[in-house]
């Protein structure tokens, strides 16, 4: 298969100036430095989208639970609405996308504040999202919308805004039958992989260009049964996206937070200290599902408050936050996740600055005040202080600067002017805040306080790799 040749042609790259080529092994392919723009961007927006939006009951594990695991709740749901005899692959036609308008979409993601977009090219059900050659009858372009749903997101994305581009895709499937026969046979064949996943993954590089492949889904298989070292040594090596392409670390069973790109480690995985290797917080605005459900309920959902605190918590600690929307059927993003999106941006607008690529400082979070967490930019002098709940005395304590009488400035980000303060001991400083009514603040759900030395002194910021 050529795709699968092209891999072994492992000729020389230009990449960060230097000229280097990666073989396919793990020693090799994580010495890889992560391209400086995914640390900048900093936030993301995961989308999950496919058949399993059709019932959107549960989860998008919806199949599974109903014919893998049988759960009760699920097997219940489908006898009680569905007819003898209806097979999940008749949710295929179901899957519509009438209302989908990728502008819209891509306005929406640009005014959330969000610098990159996945969305999930195939998930476990194998359905895919472009007409692939490669999952004949059980992809958009033949069933369902008739649309390729992954182009005309990468197009809009690429037209209307600065984001960048991204796609999800699931190694195994839970029921395709190549893969179950490799799985009886303990993996020692490869049927599944080199006839269709990695066909799939060479097809979507060349197709649509993504800067970041989010592979998961290894369905307890070892990268050697996904050939993923040969399959990443091509990606970085000679495919169109090799100099700015990113990955994660689902490769293969014990990839996770080992090898690959930067670590993910788990599903919501918020670590609250800073790790020495770059990584991501994937996690979702309904705390339950990944997938759109019609029967969740508003107390399932996490408020804008609880976003903005998982924003500042991840960055601080030196992780990129990619947080998680499911679409409907038919096309539409839900409106309160549409309004999630939009507080983010809105808070984005005027805290941005604490955020998007800053580096994490020496301590991340506050040792005196709870709720504080902190970033900075060393070329700027500044340390920047995110608190979330705006004290009661309108002063606020921060016990990890080491500030200078009349060297160093306290700004209030979106409030003009500077702040009084006077130091702690010989570390700290009590900074008095603006007495502020609510409807006199630029934006609530978490403020930020820059404090700026205006003499040389060492930030010590902390580094990835």
């Amino acid at each position: 298969m050529l795709p699968l040749l092209a891999a072994l042609l492992l000729a020389p790259v230009q990449f960060g100036g230097a000229r280097v080529s990666y073989e396919p092994t793990w020693e090799s392919l994580d010495s890889r430095p992560i391209p400086d723009w995914f640390d900048d961007v900093k936030f993301g927006i995961f989308i999950h989208w496919g058949v399993f939006s059709v019932p959107s009951f549960g989860s998008e594990w919806f199949w599974w639970y109903w014919q893998g695991s049988k759960s009760d709740a699920y097997v219940r749901f489908m006898s009680k609405n569905y007819p003898p005899g209806f097979r999940y692959e008749d949710f295929g036609p179901l899957f519509t996308a009438e209302f989908y308008d990728p502008k819209q979409w891509a306005d929406i993601l640009k005014e959330s504040g969000a610098k990159y977009v996945v969305l999930t090219s195939k998930h476990h059900e194998g359905y895919t999202l472009w007409g692939s050659k490669f999952s004949w009858n059980w992809n958009s372009m033949d069933v369902g919308s008739k649309r390729d749903l992954v182009g005309e997101l990468a197009d809009a994305i690429r037209k209307n805004t600065d984001l960048h581009f991204g796609l999800y895709h699931s190694l195994f499937e839970w029921f395709n039958p190549l893969f179950l026969a490799d799985k009886n046979n303990s993996f020692r064949t490869s049927y599944f992989p080199n006839s269709k996943s990695l066909p799939e993954l060479y097809e979507i590089v060349m197709k649509y260009r993504p800067e970041i492949l989010w592979s998961d889904g290894d369905g307890d298989a070892p990268s050697t049964y996904w050939n993923s070292t040969g399959f990443l040594a091509w990606l970085y090596n000679e495919s169109p996206v090799k100099d700015v392409v990113v990955t994660n670390d689902r490769w293969g069973s014990g990839c996770i937070c080992t090898h690959g790109g930067y670590y993910t480690c788990s599903d919501r995985y918020n670590p609250g200290h800073l790790l020495p290797h770059k990584w991501e917080n994937c996690m979702t605005i309904d705390k339950r599902s990944w997938g759109y459900r019609r029967n969740a309920f508003i107390s399932e959902l996490m408020t804008i408050e609880e976003l903005v605190q998982e924003l500042v918590e991840t960055v601080s600690c030196g992780g990129n936050l990619l947080m998680n929307i499911g679409p409907t059927h038919d096309g539409r993003i839900p409106v309160v996740f549409e309004e999630r999106l939009k507080q983010m941006g809105k808070w984005l607008k005027v805290n941005g600055e604490a955020i998007y690529s800053t580096k994490p400082w020496t301590a991340q979070n506050d040792s005196v005040t709870p709720g504080v967490w902190y970033t900075c930019r060393p070329q700027e002098q500044a340390v920047y202080a995110v608190f979330l709940k705006w004290p009661l005395s309108w002063k606020i304590i921060l016990g990890e600067p080491n500030p200078f009488i009349g060297k160093t400035e306290v700004q209030l980000i979106g409030y003009e002017g500077t702040l009084k303060w006077s130091p702690l001991g010989e570390k700290g400083m009590i900074v008095s805040l603006p007495t502020l009514n609510p409807s006199q603040m630029a934006v609530q759900w978490g403020w930020t306080l820059k404090v700026t030395y205006l003499k040389e002194a060492v930030l010590s910021p902390r580094h990835q790799t």
